[in-house]
């Protein structure tokens, strides 16, 4: 593989902490690489420097002379006063960016709902964000660098992400580095992890699964970790094996080891002992919703973000909601706490409900905005019993990632995350029965979000978590219901990838209006060009066809070149090299019908604007 850029020697200080010290790395044709770490630990600082954005305080960043890299920060770097097409196209003309199928795909995937013809400055955060991300998209880049691109994304603007990134290039050619929480999203694109922590960077092959069980096995023989963050790490690889086995057929090292290491730890969640105590602290009667409707405020009379809906919460259940920007999870939610009262029907409450409400912005902290984290835990009880264990105030803080030191920081001065980390222990330590997240992954990294998933695993209570986090929804919840825009709320026996179908049919059928994972021609419609000719629909359908048909291919073929690499490993420890060589040749031969059906894919992918 070609080398395409490197660091040598990095090293970025900032007053007396040093963020990076000597690190040395590269990223070549074909690496799809996720970077994950603590906040604050320098994954931002080190995407810029690799990006030539800033420069070290020694060491150096070389590329190759051809090399084109785009870079997406997370701050707003568009000029507001543009309007949306001028942001993502600039100057050119419609016709020459609508006849191009990649653009128009780009475009209806982040951008179809957006006015094309509203200036920068009117949108709203994630609007922003989509805008900047569509007008790197669209360019021709070698490397492609992506700080939280899934932030102010949903659910279906973070498949069409993955998807996208996964058929930008060719297997050897191209390659992106990407910062993100969204541990889906870096099992779903990446073939390679990078930990950043203590001024270093530790490489590992895989997705986000291969890394966490890497990890484990990496603390496990050097025993430098600590026994709190060993625990945690165990816990979430147990997680993995018992409830997302597809995942770890990623890994390439040694799955026996890993199954030693978590072979005496007790399943994430005991749910019938959970489901018994919930009973007995709510009793039979939670919250229910009984033909609610709603109208949208300060819409049309016919307009309903609610029509006719019935929701029925038990004791313990733990349900995860999704569903398009602006579908209404976050006013469900509010209508569950009692904070508005629905047009029609209505909401019933059991006697003994406390409710609890994790919101997106936490203005909550702003009135214990003086006061230390500890102390603000401590006004609310001193001791706590987690698990069957007394812990203090300081323990207790201390679970969710908050250090001696950082338990005696001002709440004003914490980060996004820190808040959000705080209210949500707030909220669990005034012992609610029914606790509602809204989006509570934002600004948390994916050692804290392991944390607070280890918190959940043990309330014994009803939860409803609101969340794009695809991983998170799996994790700590049991069901899933989506809303699809169209004033309904859908059960997902079949969990996201259900909901996501159900989009695609209802976006295909024009039943619904699309959020942020439209059709490509919504996009190429809102900017006054003519639509391009595209396929038929009986071009669509035979593409379908022929997208299954490889898919199933590619499954025997994955299949079968697992059992070459397990044979061949064999026989290489064997030392018997004819057989090796013989096996290898089998190998290439299949690798050359996987990279041919890879391009009958992505043909006809095209065709379905995939």
């Amino acid at each position: 593989m070609a080398h395409l850029l490197g660091g040598e020697n990095l090293t970025v200080s900032f007053a007396t902490r040093t963020v990076l010290d000597g690190v040395t790395l590269g990223l070549e044709d074909g690496d799809r690489i996720g970077m994950v770490g603590r906040n604050g630990d320098g994954k931002s600082t080190l995407m810029r420097l690799l990006a030539m954005r800033s420069t070290p305080d020694s060491g150096r960043v070389t590329k190759r002379g051809d090399v084109n890299i785009g870079y997406l920060d997370q701050s707003d770097v568009l000029d507001g006063d543009l309007t949306v097409g001028a942001a993502i196209v600039g100057d050119r003309a419609d016709h020459e960016w609508a006849a191009n199928p990649k653009i128009r795909e780009i475009m209806g995937g982040l951008v179809g709902d957006v006015d094309w013809h509203a200036n920068v400055h009117a949108l709203s955060g994630g609007q922003k964000r989509r805008v900047a991300l569509a007008k790197l998209l669209i360019e021709d880049h070698d490397v492609i660098m992506l700080d939280e691109p899934t932030n102010h994304l949903d659910v279906e603007g973070v498949a069409w992400l993955a998807r996208h990134l996964k058929s930008r290039w060719r297997a050897k050619q191209g390659a992106f580095l990407v910062v993100t929480h969204d541990r889906w999203f870096l099992d779903e694109v990446c073939n390679r992890t990078w930990e950043v922590h203590d001024a270093m960077v530790d490489p590992f092959d895989g997705g986000y699964a291969a890394y966490v069980l890497a990890r484990a096995e990496r603390d496990r023989m050097a025993a430098v970790v600590e026994n709190k963050r060993q625990q945690l790490v165990k816990k979430e690889l147990a997680w993995l094996r018992r409830g997302a086995p597809a995942r770890t057929s990623k890994p390439k090292f040694r799955i026996e080891a890993a199954n030693e290491i978590i072979a005496d730890v007790p399943e994430p969640r005991d749910s019938v002992a959970l489901n018994k105590m919930a009973t007995a602290r709510l009793g039979k009667d939670v919250l229910d919703l009984e033909n609610v409707s709603l109208a949208f405020q300060g819409g049309d009379a016919g307009q309903k973000l609610f029509n006719n809906v019935t929701l029925r919460l038990a004791p313990g259940q733990r349900l995860g909601l999704v569903g398009v920007n602006g579908a209404g999870k976050s006013t469900l939610l509010r209508l569950l706490n009692g904070d508005i009262t629905p047009d029609a029907g209505k909401v019933k409450r059991g006697k003994t409900v406390v409710t609890a409400v994790l919101s997106q912005d936490v203005k909550e902290l702003d009135e214990v905005k003086d006061l230390r984290v500890v102390e603000v835990i401590e006004r609310e009880k001193r001791s706590f019993n987690v698990a069957g264990k007394e812990l203090t105030a300081g323990q207790l803080v201390e679970q969710l990632g908050f250090t001696k030191e950082k338990q005696w920081t001002p709440v004003a001065d914490l980060s996004g995350g820190e808040r959000r980390r705080l209210q949500l222990l707030r909220l669990l330590v005034g012992e609610p029965n029914v606790l509602m997240l809204d989006e509570p992954t934002n600004d948390l990294d994916t050692d804290t979000l392991a944390a607070v998933e280890d918190v959940l695993d043990g309330w014994p209570g009803t939860l409803v978590v609101v969340s794009h986090d695809r991983y998170l929804l799996e994790r700590v919840t049991d069901s899933q219901m989506a809303l699809l825009g169209d004033g309904k709320l859908r059960d997902l026996p079949g969990g996201v990838d259900q909901y996501l179908e159900l989009r695609e049919a209802a976006l295909a059928s024009g039943s619904v209006s699309g959020g942020s994972g439209s059709s490509p021609t919504a996009a190429s419609g809102t900017s006054g060009a003519a639509p391009a000719s595209g396929p038929t629909e009986a071009e669509k359908r035979e593409a379908r066809k022929e997208l299954n048909r490889i898919d199933r291919q590619l499954g025997k073929i994955a299949q079968q070149e697992e059992k070459l690499h397990t044979q061949m490993a064999a026989k290489s420890e064997s030392g018997d090299f004819d057989a090796l060589a013989e096996l290898n040749a089998k190998l290439q031969d299949l690798l050359s019908e996987k990279e041919g059906l890879e391009l009958e894919w992505l043909e006809a992918a095209e065709v379905l604007g995939e």
